[in-house]
This record gives structure tokens, sequence and C-alpha cells, in this order.
């Protein structure tokens, strides 16, 4: 690069300022089944420390040099993210929802699109919301030399250090280094997942990093190279972005452009095939966490290898990981051994096998188990619910409402319900009239009444509800009114 264009970048760099952190929320993380399923998926919990991976990743792109952070994500974990963000102190967040997911390549054209109609040569900071990094002090060093790279034109992903053969990761070669941008090199290529001799091969000759799947460029740089590359993605999502609509604090994508669009990954459309591929190598003890064998070698072990969380108790047990979030877990006389329980699933299996899990869950959706993508807890914007008892024509439930918050104004067809204040209090409309409930006090809901739940105290409503009648299925439900837009 010539005198001239360094100041150029130079120039950019500072009038642009701040990194505008892009969180990709789209996944379901199938191999931490049971744990993480379809209706709350593992970037959702808190895997690897008390925040969930979501709040870890925003938290690492908050403060001086940061712009609010865009996220996009699953139009059915939008408040879920709200929330998440809220109760982790992050303010203004644009949470951008897919009307259907189309992968990493359409999700970071948008959001490219929309911070390029505020700033074109702003720098994207893309991110993965369900990985984890335990070397955080070393992560600003790196993001400083991509973001030099990413002003000089380039779209820069981070190259982890190997620290074992694995087969789960694709691999980078690294080139030759970048004379304008000092600490990032070029992509000499980008490997596929290898098996397992290709990958001990990889990390055996020092020149191939892990693919960490994160990148920093400019919205600018981005989008000239969709237009190259990959200008059916980019047609369909500048549509999509075009005939935006908001709803609360949500940025709806149109559905029917957004679902025109091709389904690839930025990998595919743009990094692999770009002449401006560049990576930064770091060693950030990166991990995608995408696997229980990779969340054993996170967690802090005890004196004979094993990780335990929850109500887990291990007798002659070595190099094992046992998860309950629910009852009592033993394991004993085993060896690198995965056990997770769940309310209503167990997972046991060797930790070699950990990669087999999204075989288990196939086969579960191919039976339409609701375990496969669903939990016993089911979270709503207004809180949660969460069955307790489900026979012949009746189902009982635990519900609780955040303070301040109330359902839809609602009626069932096939049911009738019951419901029973056991904390806190409620108000509770039925037809035209206009209940008021305190602890221990209950309401009968005819079949076909119109009702409402609401939360009027400072703390949450948690009460048990009875249903009876010949169906007793979710989509049961006529709404009159919501406050949270839902149809």
């Amino acid at each position: 690069m010539d005198d001239a264009s360094l100041l150029t970048a130079e120039a950019t760099r500072q009038a642009s300022g701040l990194v505008v952190p892009v969180i990709l929320s789209g996944g379901t993380g199938t191999r931490l089944w049971p744990v993480s399923r379809e209706s709350f998926p593992k970037q959702l919990w808190p895997l690897v420390s008390e925040n969930s991976l979501m709040q870890e990743t925003a938290l690492r792109a908050t403060g001086a040099g940061f712009a609010r952070p865009v996220v996009v994500c699953n139009e059915g974990h939008r408040f879920l993210i709200a929330e998440q963000l809220r109760t982790a102190g992050i303010k203004g967040a644009r949470i951008v929802l897919e009307p259907v997911g189309r992968n990493s390549a359409p999700a970071i054209a948008a959001a490219a699109l929309l911070v390029a109609e505020d700033d074109p040569d702003a720098v994207l900071w893309m991110m993965a919301a369900d990985s984890a990094i335990t070397r955080p002090e070393a992560l600003h060093a790196a993001l400083a030399a991509a973001q030099e790279a990413a002003l000089a034109g380039q779209i820069v992903t981070f190259g982890m250090k190997p620290v074992r053969a694995e087969t789960g990761y694709g691999y980078i070669e690294v080139g030759p280094a970048l004379d304008q941008a000092p600490g990032a090199h070029r992509v000499a290529r980008f490997l596929e997942k290898p098996d397992a001799a290709t990958a001990a091969s990889l990390v055996a000759d020092g020149k191939h990093l892990w693919n960490s799947g994160m990148f920093v460029f400019t919205a600018r740089t981005l989008l000239e190279e969709l237009g190259k590359f990959a200008p059916d993605v980019l047609d369909a999502v500048t549509r999509a972005v075009a005939a935006r609509s908001t709803d609360l604090d949500f940025i709806r994508l149109d559905p029917a452009a957004f679902a025109a669009c091709p389904s690839i990954s930025l990998d595919y459309a743009v990094a692999e095939r770009t002449a401006r591929a560049a990576v930064v190598p770091a060693d950030l003890g990166w991990s995608d966490v995408g696997s229980w064998d990779a969340l054993w070698e996170l967690g802090a072990k005890d004196s004979d290898g094993n990780v335990s969380v929850g109500d887990v108790v291990l007798e002659n047990a070595t190099g094992c990981y046992a998860r309950s979030d629910g009852m009592l877990t033993a394991v004993v006389g085993l060896t690198d051994v995965v056990v997770v329980t769940t309310e209503d699933a167990v997972l046991a299996m060797h930790r070699d096998c950990a990669q087999d899990v999204k075989k288990v869950v196939e086969r579960l959706r191919a039976l339409k188990r609701p375990e496969a993508t669903s939990h016993k807890r089911v979270y709503r914007p207004w809180g949660m619910y969460e069955c307790l008892i489900e026979g012949d024509r009746f189902q009982v439930k635990r519900i609780v409402v955040k303070p301040g918050e109330k359902l839809s104004l609602q009626k069932h067809f096939h049911r009738a319900e019951h419901w029973v204040v056991v904390a806190g209090s409620a108000m509770v409309t039925r037809d035209s009239e206009e209940i008021f409930l305190r602890e221990n006090e209950s309401v009968y809901l005819p079949l076909g009444a119109v009702h409402r739940l609401y939360n009027p105290g400072r703390i949450p409503l948690t009460l048990i509800e009875v249903q009876v009648g010949s169906y007793l299925g979710e989509d049961d439900i006529v709404r009159f009114e919501d406050t949270y837009g839902r149809a």
C-alpha cells in the first residue's frame, strides 16, 4: 500500500472510530442436547460462567471503542435475547429478526447494510453468540490488528492456535504477512473439517490455525465482495432490509425477500473466494463450545479429571463430565464419559462420541418427540411456564409472571382452566369481570371465557394452572389483544 492509501486508511479509522459488534444468534446447538434445544439453545445457557454465552459474547465488546451492538437472531428468541442483554447491562442493542434461517452470509449482510446507512466505512466485528474465550486479555491486541487490516480493505478472520488435532473445526493456512497491517497475514487457503490423520498433520506443520468464524471488515468491503461473489444474496437481503419494519424494539426483515435468499455461510459465499482474505493469528483460549467434550475441556476439573455441574455425585470416576439440571445424578466406576440429566431426558455417552449427539436429535425429530426441540420449561416475554403433570384430558402447569407483565387477552375452545395463586398477587380479567387474587386464592375460567392474567405487584407472580378439556395443545388459543405483538 502506498503512502496516500495509508493516510486514507488512517483518516477512515479516525473518522469511523468505534467498532460495531455484530452477534449472530441463529444456531440451535444440537450437539449439546438435551440442555440445548431449539426453544432454548446453547447460547442462552450459562455453560462456562454465571453469564450465558450470549451475554459473555456481548460483554466482550462493550465500553470504550465499541458502538452499540447489532444482534441478528431467530424471531422466536427475540424476547429472551432482549432480556439477557438487559440483565447484562447492555443498552441500545439493535436486534434484527430473521424470518427464516439462512446461515451467516445473509445475516451479516443485513447487519452490514443497516450499519452502512449511517457509515459505510464502519468496522464490523462479526461473532457467533455461542463461543467461549478464556484469555480475553489477548483479545484486544488481536482485534486492534484486525481493525487495522479491515481499514486497509481486508476481510479478516481470527485464526486460533490449535492445541489438538480437532476434526470438528475448519483450518486456515497462513500466508505471508501484510505490510500495511502488522500482525495480520494473507490467507493462503481455507480447509474444511479434516479427518483425524489430516488434522494431526495440519497441527504438526505449524502453518495452520483453527478457523474461529469471527470476522472483521468494513461494511463497504463486505458489501463490495458480496456483490462480486454472491450477488443473489446481496440482492435478496438488500430488498429485505429496504422493506423492513419495526416491532417494539425489534427490526423485522421483510419475510418474502429474505426467504428468497440462498442459505450460505460467509465462508463459502465470500471468505474462501475473495482475494482480500486475511488472518490474525491469536491464542485466545477460544472454543466454539460445540460439544460436551469441549465443555469438559473448558471446565474446572477435580483431582481425577472430572467436571461436575449441579446435583452430581462421583465415585471412582475419572475424566468424566457430569451435569444435572434436575434430579440427583450419580456416576460410578466410569472413565471418560458424559452424563447429562435434565427434567425430561438423560444423555450418557463416551466422550469420544461427542460429535454424534446430533444423530440422536435427528432420530428424535423423525419420531416427532417433543424432547428434540423443546423443554418442559417454556419462556415467554412475560415470564415462563412448565408442565408438572400431564394426563388424559388434564394438565397441571406452574406459571410465573414477571412484575408488571401481562399475558394476552385470550380464550380457548377446548379447555377450561383453574388458577391458584401460590406467591405474589394477580389481577384476572374474566369476561367483563376484574378479579384481584392474593396468595392461596383461586379463580375458575370456564371454556370459552375471555381472560387475561396480570401481575400488578413488585415480586414474581407464581400460580398453579389446572387445565381440563378434550384438547390441551398450546395452539388452542385466540388472542384478542397482546402487549408483545403476537398473533
